[in-house]
């Protein structure tokens, strides 16, 4: 799909006169975050980006609950968290609504680092999660007003991620374990199952 015909798309939620929020779901590696963040760059103004990896938990809260092994997992975020903020991000109140922005070079949420002012039309989120069915991540697609499915070439997908896991400090075997047999490998099933529920498929950016 051509990216001018994406970002005609994202405009008309934000031309509609009340506050809209897209969602763009994928599994990890998809390219996610890149296309969230070239269309907001594109609607120069008029959507902020807000993604669903600022809701991780601390990694000293992953290791408290025995679950750091497994970081990126659904049960690592703070769904309900995530799911309120869209809720208060949809409403549109008076105030600048601050969200959380995950930092890879630490590999933690940073809290209050995106400004979102109220006259900004349309939020853009992203994450793997946001079209699952089940559990509290129900209520995220239910705050979305239309929400998007990122699924490219899968040998691309998986070598996007093991490059990423390389370039943060993984060996090539460790990368290759966790995005073909471990943590990566099982939310990616999650994740591709759920796209029954996206508005629109999208399987390449033009």
């Amino acid at each position: 799909m051509r990216f001018d015909e994406l970002v005609d798309r994202a405009r008309r939620l934000a031309d509609s006169g009340e506050r809209r929020l897209l969602g763009i779901g994928g599994a990890p590696g998809s390219g996610k975050s890149t296309l969230a963040r070239r269309l907001v760059e594109a609607l120069d103004g008029a959507a902020a980006l807000v993604g669903m990896d600022g809701f991780h938990l601390a990694q000293r809260e992953l290791e408290r609950l025995g679950i750091a092994d497994r970081k990126g997992a659904p049960d690592t975020f703070d769904t309900a968290g995530y799911a309120d903020l869209l809720a208060r991000l949809k409403a549109r109140g008076p105030d600048v609504v601050y969200a959380p922005e995950f930092r890879r070079e630490i590999e933690e949420p940073v809290a209050c680092a995106v400004p979102v002012p109220p006259e900004v039309p349309l939020v853009v989120t992203e994450g793997n999660y946001l079209l699952v069915r089940h559990d509290k991540w129900q209520r995220v697609r239910t705050v979305l007003d239309e929400a998007w499915f990122l699924g490219i070439d899968e040998d691309l997908r998986v070598a996007r991620l093991i490059d990423r896991h390389v370039r943060y400090g993984r060996s090539v075997e460790e990368a290759r374990d966790r995005v073909l047999h471990g943590t990566d490998h099982v939310n990616a099933l999650l994740v591709n199952a759920s796209k029954s529920a996206a508005d629109l498929l999208i399987t390449d950016v033009l």
